[in-house]
């Protein structure tokens, strides 16, 4: 399976996915820290997947969004952005919107 292949099935499965440096529990960057906090506070599950045990994804993943930063927050499919925005989405209360809704539609 090519990079893109993996890309698509990892989102596909997970309709809540982030892409960071390290984990929710051992960030290893300060944008992967502040990100998955911000999605914590959501209060739903959630996959993420370390890049830096991939070498290939880690690359493969900014060709494939066009966004050349990590973390990298996708929703249902799509690339919702990076810490920035996640931090300005957290604070406006849209990305606990976007998240629970997420969260419903996959139960359902």
């Amino acid at each position: 399976m090519d990079i893109n292949e993996t890309i698509k099935t990892q989102l596909s499965e997970n309709p809540i996915i982030l892409y960071m440096k390290g984990s929710p529990q051992a960030p290893q960057c300060g944008f992967s820290a502040k990100t998955s906090q911000a999605l914590m506070a959501c209060g739903e599950r959630f996959a993420f997947v370390n890049i830096l045990d991939n070498q290939e994804l880690r690359e493969g993943l900014k060709v494939y969004s066009s966004w050349p930063t990590y973390p990298q927050l996708y929703i249902n499919g799509e690339l919702v952005g990076g810490c920035d925005i996640i931090m300005e989405m957290s604070e406006s209360g849209e990305l606990a919107k976007l998240v629970k809704e997420a969260a419903k539609q996959a139960e359902a």
